[in-house]
């Protein structure tokens, strides 16, 4: 059989066993194995798997994704999230819709802790739901806004999802995590935008609560230092180049753990589940990962990367109309599948096509392609990727913020929480506009630091 064919049935039989709801790992790695086999016969399949499993999970820059989950597990536990809202409230509560805004707010700095958008969402829908209620609040409005707010977990440093990019086009971690902040602080400030202009047109969604007095404003400001030392410590760090990625992660961890403790918020029994927490989460990550490569390894001894790369620069398209394709397509796929292992799935599909249209080499001739280098285009399609990713988290009929917070308020119809993020949906369209006409906003952090 034609490698190629062989490939598509591969993907075919990849995409039936989603469907059928096959956990994504286990799907990748049965196509891979069975693929590799009929493609180059057993031998080379026992043979990759000698060593396939300690070159993936040796790598030294995977070490930094249990430390984030791990230091998000305690953020959850130490009451970070209440203080966070509770600051964000006597900022921005004083106006319409302003406490829609703090959740926004609170989700932004909780993300900046946590690094993951599903615990984000769920921590925030729990403390910051029951507020908005109280304020009379329109559902939809309501569990919208915590919904949308939860996916800026994933893009603001520090992410799991960024990290694994990263290693998988072989980018820097660290120049990731700068190129993301300015497109994080973009997505937080659309997203009060959006909030101001839908009270504007439907006041009575998002009434004020007025403001506090002197002293409850000063005592609920206090409770976001926390957030602020623990960001300041991992990603300034960082961004300082006093330490890399891992032990920026395990100082936060620590930092994290000593408040908590020290709160009286962690005991014996909450330390534990988060370890127990991280080890499945990480061991769930590292499966799929390992998934990820055999399937790689079977789709290019087939040549499906490359045959996508030779259709894309001969089907007489723009590298741009090329991009808007494979963003749309990520985009669809978000209906489908999480984050991460979307991420996983397509990237190396994807990454070949980006670099054959930008010219195929790391300094493409001036004008050609995208305008820049290789190392230049990871960045900034990884940005994008990241962004259209955090869409298919709100994106009907998956959205799993939507499913987490549709868990928590039982009483609001799906259709009215979806209803609820259309308007931000749309925002991050915008963003996603703004970010593909202007590149700089995502590459001028990171040569502005790097010289």
């Amino acid at each position: 059989m034609d490698p190629i064919t062989l490939g598509a049935i591969g993907l075919g039989a990849l995409i039936a066993l989603i469907i059928l709801r096959v956990p994504i790992a286990y799907a990748m790695i049965l196509v891979g194995a069975i693929g590799t086999t009929v493609l180059s016969g057993s031998n080379v399949l026992l043979s990759q798997l000698k060593t396939l499993a300690y070159g993936q999970f040796s790598i030294y820059d995977l070490s930094v994704v249990p430390m984030f989950i791990l230091m998000g597990s305690l953020a959850v536990k130490t009451g970070l999230s209440r203080d966070l809202f509770r600051a964000a409230n006597a900022w921005l509560g004083w106006m319409r819709g302003g406490t829609a805004m703090a959740s926004i707010a609170a989700c932004a700095g909780f993300g900046a802790v946590c690094g993951s958008s599903l615990a984000t969402a769920s921590t925030m829908g729990k403390v910051a739901l029951p507020e908005l209620r109280r304020y009379n609040y329109s559902p939809a409005l309501a569990t919208g806004s915590v919904a949308a707010g939860g996916v800026l977990g994933i893009l603001i440093p520090p992410s799991v999802v960024l990290v694994i990019y990263a290693i998988i086009v072989e980018a820097n971690v660290v120049t990731m995590f700068m190129a993301a902040l300015i497109p994080g602080a973009l997505a937080v400030l659309l997203f009060l935008l959006t909030i101001a202009l839908y009270v504007r047109f439907v006041p009575d969604a998002g009434p004020a609560k007025g403001a506090d007095d002197r002293a409850e404003f000063w005592a609920a400001t206090r409770g976001m230092v926390p957030v602020v030392i623990v960001f300041g410590i991992v990603i300034g760090g960082i961004y300082a180049g006093l330490y890399t990625p891992t032990p920026a992660a395990a100082i936060g961890v620590f930092v994290v753990f000593a408040f908590g403790v020290l709160k009286g918020y962690l005991n014996l029994k909450n330390t534990l589940d988060s370890l127990r927490e991280t080890a499945s989460t990480t061991g769930m990550i590292f499966l799929i990962l390992l998934g990820a490569e055999l399937l790689k390894i079977f789709m290019s001894r087939a040549g499906v990367p490359q045959f996508a790369a030779e259709m894309a620069v001969n089907s007489g398209l723009t590298p741009m109309m090329v991009l808007l394709l494979l963003l749309v397509a990520l985009i669809l796929l978000g209906c489908l599948m999480d984050s991460l292992s979307m991420i996983l799935l397509v990237l190396p599909f994807f990454w070949p096509v980006l670099v054959a249209m930008n010219g195929g080499d790391f300094q493409p001739a001036e004008g050609s392609g995208f305008g820049m280098s290789t190392e230049h285009l990871k960045i900034w399609f990884g940005i994008l990727a990241l962004v259209v990713v955090e869409l298919g988290l709100i994106t009907p009929p998956v959205g799993m913020n939507v499913f987490v917070i549709s868990a928590l308020a039982k009483d609001v119809p799906m259709a009215t929480t979806f209803r609820g993020v259309a308007p931000f949906f749309a925002s991050e369209i915008v963003r996603v506009g703004i970010l593909i006409l202007f590149p700089s906003l995502t590459l001028a952090l990171p040569l502005l630091l790097q010289g």
